[in-house]
C-alpha cells in the first residue's frame, strides 16, 4: 500500500475544484483498505473515502487527514431463478461501464441509468436514479468493510434504507461502512424501461420497442444534449451534476407553491411522489427565479444546458462554486418559498 502526500484533489473530481489530500491512498484490495484504515487510526487521521468523484465538492483546504480511493475492480455475473442475472461488480468498477457490460449481457434494469459518471461503490450511497430508474429497484446486496471492527459485512437491500437520493450510508450510518462490492439481480431478455418523458420523445416516431442498447445510447445522447456526459472540451460539463434535488412536497407546501404559480400565469409541472407527497422540478424552480441557463457568477455559472448543474467555466474554487449555490437557493426561496437542498457530498468544509 502507497501513501502519497499533498495530493490534489481537484483533478480526481468531476467539477475541478478543491485543495490537496494531506495523505492518499489508492485501495484495489479489501486487505489495502483495511490497512488503510488502520494507518488512519493509529495517526488519528480523519477519513474520507473517495469513488469516483462526481458528485462531490471539496473545499478550497482540502482535506486534513486520508483520503482513501477504492479502487477494487471485477465484474462476475451468476444466473439465477426465473431469467434473472446477478452481478457482482467492485466498488472502483466505472459504473457506466457496468451499465455497458449488463446490457451487452441482454439485461435489463439499468440502462437508464447510462453515462452517469462515478464508480459502482457510489450507487448505492446516494441511490443514484436518473430517467425513470433507480440502483435501489435492482441492488440485491452490498458488502461492506465495517469501519470500528475491520470486518467484512453483507447487508441485503432491506438493511441499506433506500429512499429518494439516499441510503442508510449517507444518512444514519454514514462513515460506519466503506462500500467494497455491489450486487445487482437484472432480468434477462427484459425490455427497457421507457417512462420518462425525454426518452419518450426520443423514441416516439419508432413503430417497435427500442432494444437495450438503443435505450443505453438514447440515455448518452440525451444526457450529452444536456452536457450531463463527460466529453472533452465541453465546459458544461465540468459539474458535479445535478446540484439540487427535486423538492418532495406536502399536499399543503404543493397546493401553496401552486397558488403562487398561478398568481403569474405559470403552472407547476410536477409528478406523484412517496405517496401522498408530490415531487417538484428544481430547475423550473431556478428558471422560474430569475436565473436562466448559462447565467455567470465570476469564473462558475449554471450549465448552458441544464438548470441544475453548477459548472466550473475554468479556474473556479470551491468558494465560487458554493457563492452561487447560495445565490440560487436564494433565489428560490425568495420567489418560491421553498429551500433547495444540494445533492453533493461537501468535504472538507
Amino acid at each position: 500500500m502507497q501513501i502519497q502526500e499533498n495530493v490534489a484533489l481537484g483533478p480526481l473530481t468531476t467539477l475541478k475544484v478543491g485543495g490537496p489530500a494531506r495523505y492518499f491512498v489508492a485501495a484495489s484490495t479489501v486487505d489495502d483498505v483495511r490497512e488503510a484504515v488502520e494507518y488512519s487510526r493509529s495517526k488519528a487521521l480523519p477519513l474520507f473515502v473517495l469513488g469516483g468523484g462526481s458528485n462531490l465538492v471539496v473545499s478550497d483546504a482540502g482535506w486534513p487527514g486520508l483520503v482513501l480511493r477504492v479502487a477494487i475492480p471485477g465484474i462476475n455475473h451468476f444466473h439465477a431463478h426465473a431469467g434473472n442475472v446477478r452481478f457482482e461488480a467492485g466498488a472502483g468498477e466505472e459504473w457506466d461501464g457496468f451499465v455497458a457490460s449488463v446490457v451487452a449481457h441482454q439485461c435489463a434494469g439499468i440502462e437508464c441509468l447510462s453515462g452517469i459518471p462515478g464508480s459502482v461503490g457510489g450507487t448505492p450511497v446516494q441511490n443514484v436514479g436518473a430517467y425513470g430508474q433507480e440502483v435501489a429497484e435492482t441492488i440485491d446486496s452490498v458488502v461492506a468493510l465495517e469501519v470500528e471492527s475491520g470486518e467484512e459485512r453483507e447487508l441485503d437491500k432491506s438493511d441499506c434504507g433506500f429512499g429518494y437520493r439516499t441510503s442508510i450510508f449517507n444518512t444514519a450510518a454514514r462513515g460506519k461502512y466503506i462500500i467494497l462490492r455491489v450486487s445487482y439481480v437484472l432480468k434477462h431478455g427484459g425490455q427497457p424501461r421507457i417512462a420518462y418523458g425525454d426518452l419518450k420523445k426520443y423514441f416516439a416516431d419508432r413503430s417497435t420497442p427500442p432494444s437495450l442498447a438503443e435505450t443505453r445510447e438514447a440515455v448518452r445522447q440525451i444526457r450529452a444534449s444536456k452536457s450531463m456526459l463527460i466529453v472533452p472540451g465541453d465546459e458544461d460539463c465540468r459539474s458535479a451534476g445535478s446540484f439540487f434535488k427535486n423538492p418532495v412536497l406536502s399536499a399543503e407546501q404543493h397546493a401553496e407553491l401552486m397558488k403562487r404559480a398561478a398568481a403569474q400565469g405559470l403552472q407547476i409541472p410536477s409528478y406523484p411522489a412517496l405517496e401522498s407527497q408530490r415531487k417538484v422540478s428544481a430547475a423550473w424552480l431556478v428558471e422560474h427565479s430569475g436565473l436562466t441557463k448559462g447565467y455567470s457568477l465570476g469564473p462558475v455559472g449554471i450549465s448552458r444546458k441544464h438548470a441544475l448543474a453548477i459548472v466550473n467555466r475554468g479556474g473556479a474554487t470551491a468558494a465560487d462554486v458554493i457563492a452561487l449555490r447560495d445565490q440560487i437557493r436564494n433565489r428560490v426561496f425568495e420567489a418560491w418559498g421553498i429551500r433547495l437542498e444540494p445533492e453533493p457530498v461537501l468535504v472538507g468544509f
